[in-house]
Formats: C-alpha cells, structure tokens, sequence
C-alpha cells in the first residue's frame, strides 16, 4: 500500500473546514424560509447530497468507458468507488427528502415522478453490485460492471429531468428564467454544492485507495489459486 499522500492529507483538511462552515452557513447565515420555516434548511443538505450522487453515477460511467478502451484495473477501482459513493449520497438524499416532506406534504413518502424515477435509479446501482458479486473472473466482471455502469448512467438525467418532464409536486429550485431562492440562500446553497463536490473528491481518493488494496489482495489470491 502506497504511503498516506500529503495532498490528500490536506483535502482531508480542506474538506472538514468546508464542512463546517457550511454547516455554519445554514444555520446561521441563510434566512429562515418565509412559509416553510426552519424545516427548509434540510433543502441544502438534500439537494446537495443528490448533487454528489449524480456526480458518482457521472464518473463511474466515465471511468467505465475508459476501462472499456485501455483495460487498466485503475479505472474498474474507481468505477466500483464512484457508484459506492455515489449510492450512499443518494440515499441520504432520499432521507434528507423524506425528513423535508414529512411536515410540508404532511406524508414521509408520495410516489411522485421525481422519486418513483430517484427510487428506479438506487436500484438499478444496488443492482450494479449484484452484478459484481456473480462474476468471479475479474476481468469478466470489469467488463460487464464497465457497460452497466455507462448504460445506468441513463437513469441519471431521467432523474434530474423529471420534475420537467412530468407533473410534480416536487419543487424546480435550479431554473433559468427567476430566481427561487434570495441571494443569501443562492450563496449558501452554492458553497454547500461546492462543499460537497470537494468532500466527493476526498472520498473518491480514499475508496479508490483502499479498492486499489483490495485489488491487490485479490491478485495475490488468484496467484495461490493457480
């Protein structure tokens, strides 16, 4: 195992102090929300978390393209570390969300499009794992994981786009025609985007680390099986 980089001992850093201050922020700088009241302030932490979930699902199917062209085992760790991280994200999304739904739709759970179609996407990357786990020749199981990676990936934009696409009752915060939020609430929902992109890189860096190790292992294993 490759000694503990300084650089990502100074993310790790970075990462904490960007942590608190936006929590800092939410708290304490963003304006309580006219009819929703202290509730709203969940929003930060939801759509952020669903932000980092997107980005993981992007770069697992990034990094399974390039798997699919040079075959290196790098890019199979970092597929496996971006759809992890990536799932657990959008779960706190889904939690966070139901947290912020419960006393303004006065319901934990309404089979709206934005969640039928958020609920199909977990899936379909719980899925993403089983699929791993039946393969056990590695490079077999790097190829077929690379496809479904990119081919989940479909599910990403249905997701975001579904609030569009169909009727909702789930709010359209990002728009480009008016302004949804005040301009404190804009600067503190974007320094929380910002916040969570670089706690995704963190964490990227150390999954891929710690599947760089596991890898590894597995290589020395197949070596004893031979």
């Amino acid at each position: 195992m490759q000694k503990y980089p300084k650089t990502l001992l100074l993310l790790d850093a970075v990462t904490a102090i960007l942590l608190v201050a936006a929590t800092v922020l939410v708290f304490a700088y963003a304006p309580l929300e006219r009819t929703m009241g202290a509730v709203q302030k969940v929003f930060y932490f939801h759509v952020a978390s669903n932000w980092v979930g997107m980005l993981g699902f992007l770069v697992a199917a990034v990094a399974g393209a390039v798997y699919l062209v040079k075959g290196t085992r790098f890019w199979d760790v970092l597929e496996v570390a971006a759809v992890e991280i990536g799932l657990v994200f959008s779960l706190i999304g889904i939690v966070t969300g139901s947290i912020w739904a419960r006393p303004i739709w006065n319901t934990w759970w309404t089979w709206d499009a934005r969640l039928v179609t958020v609920t199909i996407m977990v899936l379909i990357y719980i899925a993403y794992f089983l699929l791993r786990q039946g393969i056990d020749d590695p490079g077999r199981r790097a190829r077929y994981a690379a496809v479904y990676a990119i081919v989940g990936f479909l599910s990403v934009p249905l997701t975001f786009f579904s609030i569009r696409l169909f009727q909702s009752i789930h709010p359209v915060v990002i728009t480009s025609t008016k302004a949804q939020l005040s301009p404190r609430m804009k600067t503190v929902f974007m320094f929380s985007l910002f916040t969570y992109t670089v706690l995704f890189a963190d964490l990227l860096w150390h999954r891929t680390r710690l599947g760089q190790l596991a890898a590894y292992l597995e290589t020395l294993r197949q070596k004893m099986l031979d």
